[in-house]
């Protein structure tokens, strides 16, 4: 029997992904662990290993194939002593359901029964049924495009991502009566609604601007899921907010001579080089190990109340953030934080991050200092309830015992999920990370 490699599912939430690479051909011999392609995710590349041994008969979905939903065939190994040829003629039938751009199956119904008109050249005989990819089919709706005014580009008209970019760019008709029921004529009036939940539609953002002045960048899938966190979070999430200023003086003096005193390689690298960051990892993580009841994630049933503070930082790449995580950050060493967050930081911009390394955490941190904001407020990503963003470190006037002083200031914002973090125990866990900031020697026994 020939054995079937499906789309694999990377992450517990992941649902599509794209084949961005094969790195074997048809014809290659495999075993289990051999890598064999690579996929993009929303959040990173990564490699998918054999798990059968065999041959490889026919490769059902092409490298560069986007929106391959999870489970769906991508290729097919004829097993030891199996017939390779066999194998992949077999492969034929199961790939037209699941494959999103190698379906053959509309073949036998639409060639000669409308030559003529343009929109039915994609129609099978439903006549209600436009064949499209799954990918084609949400942007058509997450864009108003009506597919029954398209020509499909791909295999027996179907239309695919490049028809729909063009019908977006050309101007092509929005969805509307043509498609309902002709028992629902006023169907077009209502139909803004569930655009306005998303945002503006493109023709009614293009119509503001003159044509030519502009190009339209296609959101990629990590894009579109900030997009969907983001707004599920502003949705659901009752945010509140709290703010202190923190004194940095201590803690600069004390990185300096850390910094100073760390170990040297034979060609003089040190064993670690600290960062303001690191530290504000640190003192969040010890805060939330004394405040333990602000260690929490909300459900409907119940309070997760979590043993570790796992605490996500919000890395900046290509197209988006990402947010890996330093997992009981409250136990390791500054060192230690500091060393992981380099390297996650630099597969983070090769999207080479493991979905272990960035899913989950109990808390986040949102450092915009170094591009010198004094202070903003970020947004709570579930499942955790809090995340504090911190602006940059500068010298300002203050008041100490009565007289003026130049200090170092930085100001933070905790924003919490108020079901879970009430204000009190909001401004007990940021009064505990304030005194670690400013007496920063507690971060080191």
């Amino acid at each position: 029997m020939p054995i079937n490699i499906t789309m694999p599912a990377l992450s517990p939430t992941m649902e599509e992904g794209n084949l961005a690479k094969w790195l074997v051909k048809e014809g290659d011999k495999i075993k289990s662990g051999d890598v064999i392609a690579e996929i993009e995710t929303d959040k990173a590349t990564m490699e998918v290993e054999a798990v059968d041994e065999g041959t490889v008969a026919k490769i059902v979905v092409p490298a560069g194939t986007e929106g391959v939903k999870v489970n769906a065939l991508i290729a097919v190994l004829a097993g030891e002593g199996e017939d390779v040829s066999a194998a992949a003629s077999g492969a034929a039938a199961p790939a037209a359901a699941p494959a999103p751009k190698a379906e053959t199956a509309p073949a036998q119904s639409a060639p000669t029964a409308q030559p003529a008109p343009v929109a039915p050249a994609a129609l099978t005989t439903d006549s209600h049924r436009t064949f499209a990819s799954p990918l084609a089919r949400r942007l058509a709706k997450e864009s108003g495009i009506d597919l029954t005014a398209l020509v499909g580009s791909g295999p027996h008209g179907r239309v695919v991502k490049k028809d729909i970019e063009a019908a977006v760019s050309g101007g092509v008709a929005k969805a509307a009566p043509a498609a309902a029921p002709a028992a629902q004529p006023a169907a077009a009036a209502p139909a803004p609604a569930p655009v306005a939940a998303k945002g503006m539609s493109d023709d009614a953002v293009l119509k503001l601007f003159e044509p030519g002045s502009y190009e339209l960048v296609p959101h990629d899938g990590m894009r579109k899921t900030i997009a969907k966190r983001l707004q599920e979070s502003k949705q659901t999430i009752p945010h509140f907010y709290v703010s202190v200023d923190c004194e940095l003086d201590a803690l600069l003096a004390l990185r300096t001579q850390l910094n100073d005193s760390a170990p040297k390689s034979k060609d003089g690298a040190p064993a670690y080089k600290l960062s303001v960051n690191d530290m504000v990892i640190k003192a969040l993580a010890l805060a939330l190990r004394d405040v333990p009841d602000a260690n929490v994630s909300w459900t409907d049933s119940n309070m997760v109340k979590h043993k570790h503070a796992d605490v996500g930082v919000a890395v900046s790449i290509p197209g988006g953030l990402i947010t890996p995580i330093i997992r009981s950050a409250e136990l390791k060493t500054l060192s230690a934080i500091s060393n992981e967050m380099k390297d996650y930081g630099k597969r983070a911009k090769e999207r080479k991050l493991k979905p272990e390394e960035y899913q989950g955490g109990t808390t986040a941190v949102s450092n915009m200092g170094m591009m010198g904001v004094k202070n903003f407020a970020a947004v709570v990503n579930p499942p955790h309830a809090t995340i504090l963003a911190v602006g940059a470190g500068e010298q300002r006037v203050i008041v100490k015992k009565g007289e003026m002083a130049i200090a170092t200031m930085m100001s933070v914002t905790l924003s919490t999920d108020h079901r879970a973090v009430d204000g009190a125990l909001g401004a007990e866990l940021l009064a505990a990370f304030k005194g670690y900031i400013e007496n920063p020697m507690g971060m080191l026994v």
